[in-house]
Formats: structure tokens, C-alpha cells, sequence
């Protein structure tokens, strides 16, 4: 949750209580620091999900997919401000995992598996925040929480490609990382036209973000066996969604900025997060597509 837009008297204690405009932040945190790390968490992110599929298989796959679920609940705890973060904690991780067995375990597993996780997450989450006190924040946390809930799941859904065909998780991964390696490196050089005033996007890097995650998949379609056409359609549409979130968790960042995150959180964490939400996105769109097309 954007925390320019919270009231300090509704979070005592836990954050600043400053309310930060977009400009001011973007001024304390350069471009450079804005698109350099989340260009390099993006590769590291990419290679871990493309390549330890390659590696060691399904094993490969779900330690892949595990470690960007367990990186997003951790920062995305700090970065929303979920109140009662130790339990917030504990909440995603455990929809993680959860989402992550579902897809793995059964011989045939199915999507709607995730629902069951979805529901009984939630639930979780409206226990934990209507049973702390003093509830502060409730009605941003809960948000804040199904948020995460939703992008867990989704990522989850990785692990289903990599069931149906390894290879297709490899083209997925590597469409999504390299339009969001892309995008920030060119937004490094050429933020514009600007998106929105204050935040380092700009129209040029969504578009070619989209062409490299389009020319990636169709450089990388022998993988999964898939025909010229059909790997450009998904590594655009799936490198489309990635380049779209991107601007969105780029929001995210400079509204928040280090300013807004508690005392001693490490301003990484809304790197992670700018990487991680696309990826979410993408998830699920790239399995879709895979399955209908």
C-alpha cells in the first residue's frame, strides 16, 4: 500500500510518519538506484527459473519458483506494512508452500487446486488481523494481504508449465525476465515519454521490453517445441503483462521509497518487489496461452 497515503495515527510505532510525495522521493532516489538493482534481481531471477529447471527437473522447478514466492512475502510484508508482520509472515509462507504442493504432489494436478489455498489463506489472514490488537490499518493490511495471497498463487502456476513441458517454463521465464531486464535498463537510459510525472518509466522501454521478450521466445521455442508464430504471440503478450506490472510496482517503489519503510529495512526489499509482481502476473497469462493456443 502506497504509505503517502496512510495516516501516521493509524500506524504508531512501526512507520515514519512523514507523508512523501512522488517527486520528493524520486529526488532522493536516483533513476540509477531505481532501475540498476531490479535489472540485476531480474537476471537473478531469470537464471534461477530458467536454468535450475535444466538442472535438476521438477526439483529444479518448484526450488525456483519457492525462493521468488518466499523473496515476495518477505518483502512484500515490509513494503505494504501488513500490521502484525510476524504473522503476515507466517501467513504467506504457508499459502506458498500450500500453492506449491497442490501443483506438485497430485499425478494430475489442477489449477483450481489454488482456489482451495486462496480461500482458506484468506481466512487466515482475516483471523490474524481481526485478532491482533490494537487494530490499526486494518482495512490497508487486509488488502495488502490478499495482494499476496493472489501473487504467491500465481506463481505457483509456473510449476504447472514445468509439469506439462520443461521447456515451456524456460521460454516463459526468459520472455518475463529479459522484457524486465529490458525495460529498466532502457527506462536507465530513456525514461520517456514519462508514464506518470515522477516516476522513471516511459513509454519507449514498455514497447521495447515487449519486442525482447518477444524475440527471446521465439530465439528460445525449440525448448518447448513451439512454431514460429505461436512463440512470438506468447513471449509478447507474456513480455506485454511483465512491461504493464513493471510500471505499476515502479509506483509502488517511489511512493514508498527507504523513507517510507521501517527503521533498519533495507531499501532492497522494493527492489525484489518490482521484479517479483511482474513475474506474478505473467504466471498465469503464459499458461493460459499455452494451454488454449
Amino acid at each position: 500500500m502506497p504509505h503517502s497515503a496512510r495516516r501516521a495515527d493509524r500506524t504508531p510505532g512501526f512507520w515514519d510518519d512523514r507523508t512523501v510525495s512522488s517527486t520528493a522521493v524520486l529526488s532522493a532516489t536516483p533513476e540509477r538506484a531505481h532501475h540498476l538493482p531490479a535489472a540485476a534481481v531480474a537476471g537473478l531471477a531469470t537464471g534461477l527459473l530458467a536454468g535450475l529447471p535444466v538442472l535438476l527437473d521438477g526439483v529444479g522447478s518448484l526450488a525456483a519458483v519457492l525462493v521468488v514466492q518466499l523473496a515476495l512475502v518477505l518483502s512484500w510484508v515490509l513494503v505494504a506494512g501488513l500490521q502484525g508482520p510476524t504473522a503476515s509472515l507466517a501467513v504467506g509462507t504457508a499459502a506458498a508452500v500450500a500453492a506449491d504442493l497442490v501443483l506438485v504432489l497430485p499425478q494430475r494436478p489442477e489449477l483450481g487446486g489454488l482456489l482451495v489455498v486462496l480461500g482458506v489463506g484468506f481466512l487466515a489472514a482475516v483471523l490474524q488481523q481481526m485478532l491482533r490488537t490494537p487494530r490499526h490499518a486494518l482495512v490497508d493490511s487486509l488488502a495488502g494481504a490478499a495482494l499476496l495471497l493472489t501473487a504467491v498463487a500465481a506463481l505457483a502456476a509456473l510449476l504447472l508449465l514445468g509439469r506439462s513441458d520443461e521447456g515451456r517454463l524456460v521460454v516463459t521465464a526468459l520472455a518475463a525476465g529479459v522484457a524486465l531486464v529490458v525495460g529498466h535498463l532502457v527506462d536507465q537510459v530513456l525514461p520517456r515519454p514519462r508514464v506518470a510525472e515522477g516516476v522513471p518509466r516511459g513509454i519507449v522501454g514498455v514497447v521495447v521490453s515487449v519486442l525482447a521478450g518477444a524475440g527471446v521466445a521465439f530465439a528460445a521455442r525449440g525448448t518447448a517445441d513451439l512454431g514460429a508464430l505461436r512463440a512470438l504471440l506468447v513471449g509478447a503478450v507474456v513480455a506485454g503483462v511483465v512491461a504493464l506490472v513493471a510500471v505499476a510496482a515502479s509506483y509502488v517503489a517511489v511512493e514508498v521509497a527507504p523513507h517510507g519503510l521501517p527503521g533498519g529495512v533495507s531499501p532492497w526489499v522494493l527492489t525484489v518487489v518490482q521484479v517479483a509482481l511482474p513475474l506474478a502476473a505473467a504466471a498465469p497469462v503464459a499458461l493460459g496461452l499455452l494451454m488454449v493456443l
